[in-house]
């Protein structure tokens, strides 16, 4: 049980905070395992049935622990949260592709969702059970990794990004294992079986290494380095010898797990005669290749940022704009489909935040991540006992290494990572003293209606409840597409999911021009720039 609760703490039995407490671990590793089948969606078929694993995680887990989350004070960094949610909403409004905007905005809604419930479950005593499920689900990512990377080939794999296991891409799995690494840790320096659990930081060790990803790579050294120093700015977890051998055998298990992956015959075919080699030399190579890449596109986004700088250009509508602001041969482009990107986002959270969300709204996330730091850090020397202090520098490091991965890459944007960060971060950070607590407005007005407690809590909840419907609509659409031929049912799949682009674009190809016209125009308005769906339009508009 935590040892530090706030005075408005609940009894620890009551049902309802368990059941929210069940509801997101089996919602963390729901997200780790929800995969569709379906191939001709590429990365939607991974993205997209975790988006739904999240909205319908913090629709639930706002649900039963609602009482619990009504009883965590209101702070600044929720109400800068919130605020930063509600200007992704607005920001959605304006975007040129409304479905992206809304599907963009709906991931940040759930994810702070999680966040409020996970604070009120850490009050009650449920943060230590909270991180061990989440540190459990991360092991689960980890070995769907080394499953695939070992040879085992099955659908709901990706093939041409291995080893991405369930999710699909060998740096999302690579970027996990940076930020989850300290919850693993964590929950081995506590663990009973503590032979068991350490096995846990060997296994995901071994796909950070075999995954290749630069950013994991860096955010898991700065990861590495922020732990350290933590500890040993935290004079109870210093003095504390249990820690330090446990921490010693961490640290062989997860040597014998790199060591594992390095020697290890694997099914993993890289074009280099020394792959891992070559990626450390070119971890901070920003003259040539992906790195130089990197550096046009984030210049070329911060331009675009600045022609929108109030509001950006929409959540999840980066690959519609960029197009319109860079030339042609930009690396980001896809040359096969002229007018669309590779990605459907920058490859940085930060770059994607300032150009999607506007300056404001990035600044605000910003802030608030650096408050749950600073709260980490003055914890350090406050803590009662050495395993709040191992919390706060689990927290410090955690949060060191998502930052760092998205800088370089997309690890917010997605709905399992936010998942695992705020609610890590919510269960492992510490009470705030009444000092940096926002003081509650005795105001009756709209603003410290919609701010309080309730307000914040009723709001992200409707934005849940849209997202379950959302992301279940878009599920019913591929399944629809991917597994019927006649035109009724490919209709049906356009007018449950009207921003599937996919679907859109092969109705605009068959049938009658009435027929194609509809679908050619309702692709065209999703992306304008997109040079297919403008020779579908053209004879609908002459």
């Amino acid at each position: 049980m935590d040892r530090t609760m706030s005075v408005n703490a609940l009894p620890v039995n009551h049902g309802a905070e368990r059941i929210a407490l069940r509801v997101l671990q089996i919602g963390a590793i729901a997200a780790v395992l929800a995969v569709s089948t379906r191939h001709v969606f590429d990365l939607d078929r991974f993205l997209v049935p975790k988006e739904f694993v999240l909205h319908a995680t913090a629709l639930f887990a706002a649900f039963f622990g609602w009482r619990a989350m009504r009883q965590a004070a209101v702070t600044r960094i929720d109400k800068l949260l919130f605020v930063y949610v509600l200007l992704g909403a607005v920001s959605a409004l304006f975007a040129t592709n409304r479905w992206l905007g809304l599907r963009a905005f709906l991931v940040s809604a759930s994810a702070v969702l999680i966040f409020r419930v996970a604070r009120g479950l850490r009050e009650v005593g449920l943060g230590r059970s909270l991180l061990n499920g989440l540190a459990l689900a991360i092991v689960v990512t980890a070995m769907t990794s080394l499953l695939q990377a070992y040879g085992l080939s099955i659908d709901l794999f990706a093939l041409n990004r291995a080893p991405g296991g369930t999710l699909g891409n060998r740096n999302f799995v690579a970027h996990v294992m940076a930020f989850g690494l300290p919850l693993v840790m964590l929950a081995a320096l506590r663990a009973r079986r503590f032979v068991l659990a350490s096995v846990g930081v060997a296994l995901v060790v071994a796909p950070l290494v075999l995954t290749r990803s630069r950013a994991a790579w860096l955010a898991a050294a700065a990861m590495l380095l922020v732990y350290f120093i933590a500890i040993l700015a935290s004079p109870l977890v210093r003095r504390d010898g249990r820690t330090w051998r446990r921490l010693a055998m961490i640290v062989l298990f997860a040597v014998g797990g790199a060591a594992a992956a390095l020697v290890l015959p694997n099914a993993l075919h890289w074009k280099s005669d020394n792959p891992y080699l070559e990626s450390m030399k070119g971890v901070a190579n920003y003259e040539k290749g992906s790195g130089h890449g990197r550096l046009v596109q984030y210049g070329n986004s911060l331009i675009m940022a600045l022609r929108h700088p109030l509001l950006g250009v929409g959540p999840g509508n980066w690959p519609v704009e960029y197009p319109r602001h860079v030339k042609r041969g930009d690396r980001s482009l896809d040359p096969s489909d002229p007018g669309m990107t590779f990605n459907p986002w920058p490859s940085s959270d930060w770059i994607a935040f300032i150009a999607e969300r506007g300056i404001a709204a990035a600044v605000l996330l910003g802030l608030a991540l650096l408050g749950i730091f600073l709260a980490a850090f003055r914890r350090l020397a406050s803590a009662p006992d050495a395993e709040e202090g191992l919390l706060a520098a689990t927290l410090l490091a955690m949060l060191a290494a998502a930052v760092v991965a998205g800088m370089f890459d997309a690890v917010l944007l997605l709905a399992l990572p936010s998942l695992i960060v705020f609610a890590g971060s919510a269960a492992a950070m510490p009470p705030l003293s009444p000092d940096a607590t926002a003081t509650p407005s005795r105001s009756r007005g709209m603003a410290a209606a919609v701010l309080s407690s309730g307000g914040m809590a009723a709001a992200l909840l409707l934005c849940a409840a849209i997202g379950v419907y959302r992301s279940a609509s878009q599920i019913v659409a591929m399944e629809l597409f991917a597994t019927s031929s006649d035109r009724a049912s490919l209709e049906r799949a356009a007018r449950i999911d009207p921003g599937n682009y996919t679907v859109q674009m092969h109705l605009a190809r068959h049938g009658s021009r009435k027929q194609r016209c509809e679908h050619a125009l309702a692709a065209r308005s999703l992306y304008p720039l997109a040079q297919a769906a403008r020779d579908v339009s053209r004879p609908c508009r002459e």
